[in-house]
């Protein structure tokens, strides 16, 4: 589905294309340049991204539309700033009081690593490091945002009309519907989902269903696996709480300070709420940015699930367990490290920076810790390698042995599985034309052929597509108009992908596990066998399959 040559008005992908992080696209027209979201690469996206410049020139764009304030969503908008960029940023009430906190504290971090490696290059004979961007372009980013209301329509440019709509992923997070004209031409709808989060909403109130769509980009972060039921995920979080206050340790929960800090904060609320007979250890919410928006879930509490907002205006707040203090400096996070239990909350939610990591480094390597991953953890991250059974980690040059209880519960993630997401789609026109993005390979692909499998046309687009907003619905996608043998080949291929990468986490899941029982243990190896068998069998084909090519 991509761009006539000389088209004028494209949707260009400049971010998040087989990928999850990094979330950049354009609305390109004769008449002006708006993009939706600017965000950081993170993880092994970062590094695939390094010193990468824009491939626009930032003074030229118009307006950017913002879904939300997460810093793989809005992270560059300053660097945009400081090359030139002076338009308007519109994004809703809630993201227009999160976002600047991200921004100031991605200019710190920055800051003190580009001190730290210009002392590094300064041993080298080599020249002085940089920050991507300062306080003073965070500052004048922060001028240009344009709190808008949610459902109401906002003339962004000239050709170009926006309504912001709930998207349940964070507090303030929208999904954007933008009708774009040129000329005297009808208008064009193009729904940007931003992030959506899960139909059962428990922090936000859930996604807002859209009706109508000429071309949708949609996210695809879990596009390819369903999250445990609220109910499962409650039990299974509670279970490890109780069995973790057993050993008497701490226990680590890497957060992102906006949504799962305070989603994690209600959990533990609840728990204690639920079982008031057990002694439960001091809760530490030890990110200053984590305080600050944590006030501001409860500043926007008619966004929050009615029940939590009858809470707060009942003077129970849902964000602070009985027993609980905000670490707001960096001695008292230290001071955090002495104590021999405690529950802590702390930052980034990858493990790819901030507070969580000398926490890490002062407790992975004693057995009575327990790490508890409440969300996404991306390829390349600390986080991920942990989840993946590293044996050790290496945290400000020293390696550390990893001897903790790791614990993955998925279900609290706050974005929306497959189901969900295939339920939001399906109330678009069948005419709607679906570009999957914000998804590791493997994830957005399985989305696609689910679209497809519901009658729509979806393709994966590769960073740098452009789409043709004025083609034809008739002609809607090249692996649509593919000879059918050649479609089923395609969709075969990587249903062995799918299937192989799904053979893969089973097997090093089992391979973590300790499994006591002798009878388990050799029915185990029994199946395993007969697996071990049956690869093999694929693997001669495969040979085959490559000579008779």
């Amino acid at each position: 589905m991509g761009a006539r040559e000389g088209a004028a008005m494209k949707l260009r992908i400049l971010g998040a294309a087989g990928e999850v992080t990094g979330s950049n696209h354009m609305i390109d027209t004769k008449g002006f340049k708006v993009l939706v979201d600017c965000g950081f690469h993170q993880g092994q996206d970062e590094e695939k991204h390094e010193g990468e410049a824009f491939t626009y020139n930032p003074a030229d764009i118009d307006a950017l539309l913002l879904t939300h304030a997460h810093i793989d969503h809005s992270g560059r908008i300053p660097l945009l700033v400081k090359q030139g960029f002076r338009g308007k940023v519109f994004c809703t009430e809630a993201t227009a009081e999160l976002v600047p906190i991200l921004w100031q504290d991605s200019a710190k971090l920055m800051d003190e690593e580009a001190q730290w490696r210009s002392r590094k290059n300064s041993r080298r004979g080599l020249p002085k490091s940089e920050p991507l961007y300062g306080i003073k372009e965070v500052e004048t980013a922060i001028k240009l945002l344009q709190p808008v209301p949610y459902d109401e329509m906002t003339d962004i440019v000239p050709g170009l009309k926006a309504c912001f709509r709930i998207a349940g992923h964070i507090l303030g997070s929208a999904s954007i519907e933008t009708w774009v004209t040129e000329d005297d031409s009808e208008p064009v709808k193009v729904v940007f989902s931003g992030d959506l989060g899960p139909l059962e909403g428990v922090i936000e109130k859930p996604p807002v269903m859209i009706d109508d769509a000429d071309f949708v980009l949609i996210e695809s972060t879990y596009g390819d696996r369903l999250h445990k039921s609220l109910e499962d995920t409650r039990t299974e979080f509670q279970n490890v709480v109780k069995s973790a206050l057993r050993t008497s340790g701490k226990i680590l929960i890497p957060s992102f300070v906006i949504d799962r800090a305070q989603r994690m904060l209600y959990e533990l609320d609840l728990f204690e709420k639920t079982f008031p007979e057990l002694k439960i250890p001091t809760t530490y919410l030890d990110s200053p940015m984590g305080v600050k928006a944590t006030e501001i879930y409860a500043k926007y509490s008619d966004l929050l699930m009615p029940h939590l907002k009858d809470m707060l205006d009942a003077g129970d707040d849902p964000f602070a367990p009985n027993d609980f203090r905000f670490v707001r400096t960096a001695d008292e996070s230290k001071a955090v490290n002495d104590l021999a239990s405690g529950i802590i909350l702390a930052g980034s939610g990858m493990c790819s920076g901030g507070r969580i990591m000398h926490h890490l480094k002062h407790n992975l390597f004693k057995p009575d810790t327990q790490v508890i991953f409440v969300g996404y953890q991306a390829t390349g991250t600390v986080g991920r390698r942990i989840v993946d059974g590293a044996k050790s980690i290496r945290i400000a040059g020293e390696d550390i042995a990893v001897r903790a209880q790791v614990n993955t519960i998925g279900g609290f993630s706050a974005h929306a599985d497959r189901d969900d997401l295939l339920k939001w789609a399906s109330s678009m026109p069948k005419k709607a034309r679906f570009i999957v993005v914000h998804g590791e390979p493997k994830s957005s692909e399985s989305l696609a052929l689910g679209l497809k499998d519901i009658g729509y046309s979806a393709t994966v687009p590769a960073f740098g597509d452009a789409f043709d907003l004025l083609a034809p619905a008739a002609k809607p996608a090249p692996i649509a108009v593919m000879p059918p043998e050649m479609t089923r080949r395609s969709e075969e291929a990587r249903g062995v992908e799918l299937a192989l990468a799904d053979i893969m986490s089973y097997a090093a899941e089992l391979q973590k596990k300790h499994i006591p029982s002798p009878a388990a243990e050799g029915k185990i190896l029994s199946l395993l066998t007969s697996a071990k068998t049956l690869l093999e069998t694929a693997e001669e084909l495969g040979k085959k399959s490559e000579k008779s090519a």
